[in-house]
């Protein structure tokens, strides 16, 4: 069985995450015993901007959510998700 590096402490998360950008955790943790864990209670953190958009827009945006019965800026929210995974793809 191959010997584990110990993990160091991190002085903050962005040291944390410099450290594992640059370093796989197969040297650190010893995968074969992780187990898989639902957390059912989870809620993905979100954050209020403010946009500025032309009332037209606004406006259009509001229809199109009507007729696909959702709210107008959960309609935006997948608008935008969808372009971001198509990027993504696109890379």
């Amino acid at each position: 069985m191959k010997k584990l590096k110990e993990v160091p402490k991190f002085t903050g998360e962005n040291a944390e995450r410099d450290f594992w950008s640059t370093h796989d955790s197969v040297e650190y943790v010893d995968w074969s015993k992780a187990r898989k864990v639902i957390f059912p209670n989870l809620k993905l953190s979100t954050k209020s901007i403010s946009l500025r958009l032309p009332e037209s827009m606004i406006n259009e945006l509001k229809i199109t959510a009507n007729k696909r019965d959702v709210p107008y800026q959960s309609l935006i929210k997948n608008f935008i998700a969808d372009k971001l995974r198509e990027l993504k793809k696109a890379e």
